[in-house]
């Protein structure tokens, strides 16, 4: 995932870069607080290599990452995976021009249907496809095996309140 350097002085066996990018801002700018930088800069570093990651495990499926996010989506509503593009909306948080567009091309590869909703014509319902399903859970199952090794650093009790913390500091932003 990245090297290391060794010699830091943070008690977790080593340094990085964002120790680097700290120091020069604590030597070119004494006057300014810097420390935010030690936690955020890592979340985005970390959000990289996450992206990276998640990029690979859905390119080994043959997904683009709003595929999955689309196709997951469904997959989680349960039997029968069947949600409104409106649902999609909200799970997936994009506009509606762009939810159209992102199930006209799933629809065409045969991952997911659109059908007229029974009680209102005017509705429609989005079902994921057997073979909707089939890619969905194989790319859940490398998303997570490349997830486990981004964690791998982390024993199970230091994971368990790093996801603790990160869950306050989204609790707060997003209510």
């Amino acid at each position: 995932m990245g090297q290391r350097s060794a010699g830091g002085s943070d008690g977790v066996g080593g340094a990085d870069d964002v120790d680097g990018v700290v120091a020069a801002w604590r030597r070119e700018r004494p006057d300014l607080d810097v420390a935010p930088l030690e936690v955020l800069s890592r979340v985005s570093r970390l959000a990289r290599h996450l992206d990276i990651a998640r990029r690979r495990a859905f390119a080994e499926q043959g997904l683009e990452a709003w595929e999955f996010d689309v196709l997951s989506a469904l997959r989680r509503s349960g039997d029968p995976y069947r949600l409104t593009p409106g649902d999609l909306l909200r799970e997936t948080l994009v506009t509606s021009g762009t939810m159209t567009n992102r199930l006209d091309r799933l629809a065409e590869r045969g991952l997911l249907t659109r059908q007229a909703a029974p009680h209102d014509r005017r509705a429609v319902l989005v079902t994921l496809t057997q073979e909707g399903r089939r890619l969905a859970d194989q790319a859940l199952e490398a998303l997570l095996e490349g997830e486990r090794e981004l964690l791998a650093g982390l024993a199970t009790d230091e994971r368990s309140r790093l996801a603790a913390y990160l869950k306050r500091l989204l609790v707060d932003f997003e209510g």
